[in-house]
């Protein structure tokens, strides 16, 4: 009887094992400098990953602002020193997740470590966080497009882990994120009708205060706006140039980038790459058929 029983639990595990997903290779941070966080119900795994590019921060035109407060922030950081938890938030294409990029790309080399997390991997958080915390190396956890629904609980794991438990984030791990929306969760005029004055004091109502809270755990808001026609005609001039050499930027490729901008119908940084890819690619094709 005990050798059939031990011989059920050995099936057993068999078959568990089968369903867990297979093990990545383990993150090596001293040769690996980006990572993935993957939960699952048994937690959660880092797998590694290469960086999507080579974009630097001198790459990025129109939000020399921006780039400097971060820049300070991740050093400040990677020092040791006080460093503020970051939300970059503002127009689409504006440049908040390239900033991001670029930020590993510039300071990989002094210590930085960036381990994305998605949406839906947000309720393991925690498991990342506590994973984090013995370790020599300095983390920035990166959310990417974050936002939630106002019936969407995920985000009470990244409030909590913000500033809502005992111990909070270790001080190797400093959360990053972007957005289109400034507090994250949608507004609706309902909730604004819950403001009242008090004592000449505005007091806001239980539901906004409750979408502002989660925005206000991040000390460093930096705000992207659409770009102006001069620094999309920049932008895609730099970008003209990368890819086509700097002869490749001339009065019909300006002209070509208005036209661009109008029919799209937005300036920014996204559109001036792809303005540049598509430019610098059919005027590739038209040279090499002549």
């Amino acid at each position: 009887m005990d050798g059939d029983l031990a011989l059920r639990l050995s099936r057993l595990l068999d078959r568990v094992e089968g369903w867990l997903p297979e093990q990545p290779p383990a993150v090596d941070w001293g040769r690996d400098v980006a990572a993935l966080w993957q939960s699952h119900p048994l937690g959660g795994q880092l797998v590694a990953v290469s960086p999507r590019d080579g974009v630097r921060l001198d790459d990025l035109i129109g939000v020399e602002r921006q780039k400097r407060a971060l820049l300070d922030n991740t050093r400040a950081f990677l020092k040791g020193y006080p460093a503020n938890h970051a939300l970059l938030w503002g127009a689409r294409g504006s440049g908040k997740s390239s900033m991001v990029r670029a930020l590993l790309n510039t300071l990989a080399n002094e210590g930085l470590r960036l381990i994305q997390v998605d949406r839906h991997d947000l309720v393991a958080l925690p498991i990342l966080v506590q994973r984090l915390r013995d370790r020599s190396e300095r983390f920035v956890v990166y959310c990417d497009d974050l936002s939630f629904e106002g019936s969407d609980d995920a985000y009470k794991a990244l409030k909590s882990v913000l500033d809502g438990t005992l111990t909070g984030p270790p001080d190797n791990v400093l959360l990053y994120a972007t957005s289109n929306r400034r507090h994250l969760l949608p507004e609706s005029m309902a909730d604004n009708q819950q403001t009242h004055l008090v004592d000449g004091e505005l007091h806001h109502g239980d539901a906004v205060e409750e979408k502002i809270s989660l925005s206000d755990r991040f000390g460093l808001w930096l705000a992207f706006h659409p770009f102006d026609q001069q620094s999309y005609l920049e932008t895609c001039r730099h970008w003209v140039a990368h890819l086509g050499g700097e002869d490749a930027w001339s009065e019909a490729a300006r002209a070509e980038a208005v036209r661009y901008a109008t029919l799209r119908g937005v300036r920014s940084g996204r559109a001036a790459w792809q303005f540049a890819c598509q430019w610098i690619g059919s005027q590739s094709i038209q040279r090499s058929t002549e």
